[in-house]
C-alpha cells in the first residue's frame, strides 16, 4: 500500500504529509525511539501540534496540515488523541512535566526545555522567529539535575556555561583570520604494529584481487578484438565490523588497541531562511550524531553559509572539550538570509588549505536544501558553469588527486541536484539525494560510516598485457581516471581510498589474437600499489597471470556470470547517463524509452536467467526512474535528483541515499558496507529494540552484496 501511495504522490506532484506525535504515552522509559524509515512520514511529525499553526516557512516545501494530508491507521489515531506530550524543538526531545526537566514557554507561546534555551542564547524563536523581550540565563555553575543519560545528542553541549559571546551573532563577529592556521595540533599515539590486527586476519594483505575472464576456453582459430576480463578488488574487513557479536565494551577496547585512521573533517552547513523551523533543528540533531561518533584523534570544523560564509569552529580534536563546544557552536545558528554555496565551499577549502597538520584521511561534507542565490550559477542559468563555484584546493587533479573529496547532500526537492552532483564528481566524492527531510541523519551516518573506516589510501591498479601479440583495448572504470600506453601494453587506474570491505570492479578489455599451436594464451597480471593509512608505508601486492586454453576445438561456452553482472552495471548506467540527457532536453517519452530498451537487454543476459541478484537491483533501479519521468513537474521534483545520485553511486561503486531510504536491505544499496550498516545501526535505534527486526539486521551482517 505505501509503494501505491509513493507512485500517487509522484503522479500528483504533491508532498503529502501525515502528522503524528513524537512518542506513545506507554513509553515512559525516558529514551528516544525514533520511527522506522516506512513511518517517518514527513518532518512535520516532529512538532507538536500546538506548533503547527506557528510554522512560518520560508522557501520550506513542508506543507501545513490540508484535507489533502494521509489519514493515520485508527490504533495510531488514538495513540495520537491519548499523547499529551510535546516536543522541544531545539534539540527533538520530548518534554513531559514531572520528568526533571524545567520547560520555558516563549511569548511566542512555543515551549522548550529550559537549559536548551540557555544554551541557544538568543532572542529569536527558533521555529517562528519572533523576537522574544527576554529569555533564560543558566548560573554557570547551574547543573541542570534530574536529566537522563540519554537525554539528547546535545546533552554534553549543556554542561558547560553559557558563553559571553553570542555565537547566534557569527554574522556580525569580528573579522576572521586572514589565515586559517589555528588548527589544533595533533597528538597522535604511536602506530606499532599491532595496529594492523584492526584488519580481518584470515586475509594475508590488505587488498585481495581476483581475475575472471569472460570465457575460460576459446578455440585457436578465432581471435577477439573486445575480450573481457573482470578485475575484482576487495578491502579488508574490520575486525570489530566484522563480528557482530561483540559487546560495546569489547568493541571499544579493540578500538583502542588497534586505532583506525583519524580523519579531518569539515563540514559545510546550509542555515539560509528555507532552513527555518524543523529542518533547522533535524540538521542540528544530525550533526550532534556526527560529532558524538567522532573520536578524540578525529578534527572537525564547522562552516555555516546563508548570504554569506562564516567558520563557526575552527579545526579541533573531538576530545570531550571539542565535541562540547562543536555541539554548543551547531546548536547556536538560526535560519536567515539567501544560499552562498560557493563561499560555503571557499571557506570549507581554506580550511584544509590552511591548517599547519593533516590527519591520514580528509574530506568535507556539504548539506543544503537550495539553489546558489548569490553567483548566478545554477540550472536557470543558460550555461552553468558549475565549475566556476569549486574552490581550486579542493579540485581533484594531477597533484591533488581526490585529496579531498566532497561529499554532497541536497535534501527536500528545492535543491540544485545538478549543481550538487557536480560539486561531488569534480572533487572525488558522492551525492546524495534525501527526499525526506527526517532522513538526514541516516544519510550522514552512513557517510561517516565509510569515512572512519578507511584501510587503504592513494590505490592505483595496474594492468599489464603478459603476452607480447596482446594489447589493451580498453579500460572500463566509471568516474575513476584510467589512462592505456600508447603501445597498449600497460593499463593504469587511479582508485584512491578504499573503506573496509569496500569492493571495486573494472573490466578490461584486449584483443586477442589467433593461436596457431598454443594450447594456452597468458593475457594479463594486476598489480595494485597503495599506502596504509596508519603505517604511511606504501605497499604493493599483485594478482597471479590470467590465462585461458586454446583447445582446436572448443563447444559452446557460457560467459562467466561474473563478468556478465559488471556489463550489465555499466550497461544501466550508459542508459541512465542518456535517459537524462533527453529529459533535459525535453524529451521525457524518449528518456523512458532508453531505460525500458535497456531493461529489455539486461533481461536476455545470463544473469538475469539465473536471477542474480545484482540484475534484480538493476532492474528495480531503472523502473523506479521511469516512474520519476512520468511529468516534468515530477522530473524536476525528483527524478533528476534521483538518476543522478544513482549515477554518482554506480560511478564511485560507493553507497549514496537515494529518495528516502538509506535501507541496506533494499537491493538498490550494492555498495553498502559493514561499517556503513554499523553507523546506522546507531542511527536507527529501533531495529535493535524490534524482535521481528533483529532477523533484518543480522541478514545485513549476513547476506553477500552483489558485485
Amino acid at each position: 500500500m505505501g509503494s501505491k501511495w509513493r507512485k500517487v504522490k509522484l503522479s500528483l506532484g504533491l508532498n503529502l504529509c501525515a502528522y503524528l506525535p513524537r512518542t506513545t504515552d506507554g513509553d515512559d522509559d525516558g529514551d528516544y525511539h525514533p520511527l522506522p524509515s516506512s513511518e517517518r512520514l514527513s518532518d512535520a511529525v516532529l512538532l507538536p501540534p500546538s506548533n503547527w499553526e506557528n510554522m512560518v516557512p520560508s522557501r520550506t516545501t513542508t506543507p501545513l496540515p490540508s484535507s489533502h494530508c494521509l489519514r493515520l491507521p485508527k490504533s495510531l489515531s488514538k495513540s495520537s488523541s491519548k499523547s499529551s506530550k510535546q516536543t522541544c524543538s531545539i534539540c527533538l526531545m520530548k518534554m513531559k512535566q514531572g520528568d526533571g526537566h524545567a520547560i520555558f514557554t516563549a511569548e511566542c507561546s512555543h515551549s522548550f526545555h529550559f537549559h536548551c534555551v540557555a544554551s541557544h542564547n538568543n532572542q529569536v524563536c527558533p521555529v517562528c522567529r519572533s523576537k522574544w523581550k527576554e529569555i533564560p540565563i543558566r548560573s554557570p555553575g547551574l547543573d541542570p539535575g534530574g536529566r537522563s543519560r540519554n537525554d539528547a545528542l546535545m546533552d554534553v553541549a549543556h554542561r558547560l556555561p553559557v558563553p559571553q559571546r553570542n555565537l547566534n551573532q557569527w554574522h556580525i563577529r569580528g573579522p576572521e583570520p586572514g589565515v586559517f592556521n589555528d588548527d589544533e595540533s595533533l597528538d597522535h599515539l604511536p602506530v606499532i604494529a599491532e595496529s594492523n590486527n584492526t584488519l580481518d586476519n584470515t586475509s594475508d594483505t590488505t587488498i585481495k584481487i581476483e581475475t575472471y575472464p569472460e570465457v575460460s576456453t576459446a578455440p585457436r582459430s578465432h581471435s577477439y578484438d573486445d575480450f573481457t576480463i573482470l578485475v575484482h578488488l576487495k578491502a579488508a574487513a574490520m575486525a570489530a565490523i566484522q563480528n557482530p557479536s561483540l559487546s560495546g565494551d569489547q568493541v571499544s577496547l579493540l578500538q583502542s588497541r588497534n586505532p583506525r585512521a583519524p580523519v579531518d573533517l569539515v563540514t559545510v552547513l546550509d542555515i539560509s531562511g528555507s532552513m527555518s523551523g524543523t529542518k533547522l533543528a533535524l540538521l542540528k540533531r544530525a550533526m550532534g550524531f556526527l560529532i558524538q561518533n567522532l573520536g578524540c584523534n578525529d578534527r572537525l570544523s564547522v562552516i555555516a553559509f546563508s548570504s554569506n560564509a562564516r567558520r563557526l569552529f575552527p579545526l579541533r580534536r573531538m576530545s570531550d572539550i571539542g565535541q562540547q563546544q562543536a555541539l554548543r557552536a551547531v546548536n547556536s545558528v538560526i535560519a536567515n538570509g539567501g544560499t552562498n554555496i560557493a563561499e560555503g565551499l571557499r571557506k570549507g577549502g581554506k580550511v584544509m588549505e590552511d591548517r599547519t597538520e593533516k590527519n591520514p584521511v580528509s574530506s568535507i561534507i556539504l548539506l543544503s536544501d537550495g539553489r546558489d542565490t548569490i553567483n548566478g550559477v545554477g540550472m536557470n542559468s543558460s550555461y552553468p558553469n558549475y565549475e566556476s563555484l569549486i574552490p581550486l584546493s579542493i579540485r581533484s587533479g594531477s597533484n591533488r588527486e581526490f585529496q579531498i573529496p566532497v561529499h554532497t547532500f541536497g535534501f527536500g526537492t528545492d535543491h540544485d541536484p545538478s549543481l550538487m552532483h557536480s560539486i561531488s564528481e569534480i572533487s572525488g566524492g558522492t551525492f546524495s539525494f534525501i527526499e525526506t527531510e527526517t532522513m538526514i541523519q541516516d544519510a550522514l551516518a552512513q557517510c561517516i560510516g565509510g569515512l572512519l573506516s578507511v584501510v587503504v589510501q592513494e590505490l592505483q591498479v595496474c594492468v599489464e598485457c603478459m603476452n607480447p601479440k596482446l594489447c589493451l583495448s580498453s579500460l572500463k572504470a566509471g568516474s575513476y581516471r584510467s589512462h592505456v600506453s600508447a603501445d597498449g601494453k600497460t593499463g593504469l587506474i587511479d582508485v584512491g581510498d578504499l573503506y573496509a570491505d569496500e569492493e571495486r570492479d573494472f573490466l578490461v578489455s584486449v584483443k586477442v589474437p589467433a593461436e596457431s599451436s598454443q594450447c594456452e594464451t597468458s593475457l594479463l597480471k594486476v598489480k595494485c600499489f597503495y599506502r596504509d593509512p596508519l603505517t604511511k608505508e606504501m605497499t604493493s601486492t599483485e594478482s597471479g597471470v590470467v590465462r585461458i586454453q586454446r583447445p582446436k576445438i572448443a563447444g559452446q561456452e557460457e560467459m562467466s556470470i561474473e563478468v556478465d553482472r559488471q556489463r550489465n552495471r555499466f550497461r544501466a548506467a550508459d542508459a541512465m547517463v542518456e535517459a537524462r540527457t533527453a529529459a533535459e532536453q525535453g524529451d521525457l517519452a524518449g528518456a523512458v524509452s532508453i531505460l525500458e530498451n535497456c531493461q529489455r537487454v539486461l533481461s536476455e543476459t545470463v544473469s538475469a536467467k539465473s536471477r542474480d541478484r545484482l540484475w534484480v537491483a538493476l532492474d528495480a533501479e531503472l523502473k523506479e526512474m521511469e516512474e520519476r519521468m512520468v511529468s516534468r513537474h515530477v522530473y524536476e521534483v525528483s527524478g533528476r535528483a534521483y538518476i543522478l545520485s544513482g549515477l554518482s553511486s554506480h560511478s564511485w561503486q560507493r553507497a549514496t541515499a537515494r529518495g528516502d531510504s538509506t535501507d541496506g536491505s533494499s537491493l538498490v544499496q550494492a555498495y553498502q558496507t559493514p561499517s556503513m550498516v554499523e553507523m546506522l545501526t546507531q542511527s536507527q535505534p529501533f531495529l535493535l529494540s524490534s524482535p521481528s527486526r533483529q532477523g533484518l539486521l543480522q541478514s545485513l551482517w549476513s547476506q553477500p552484496k552483489p558485485r
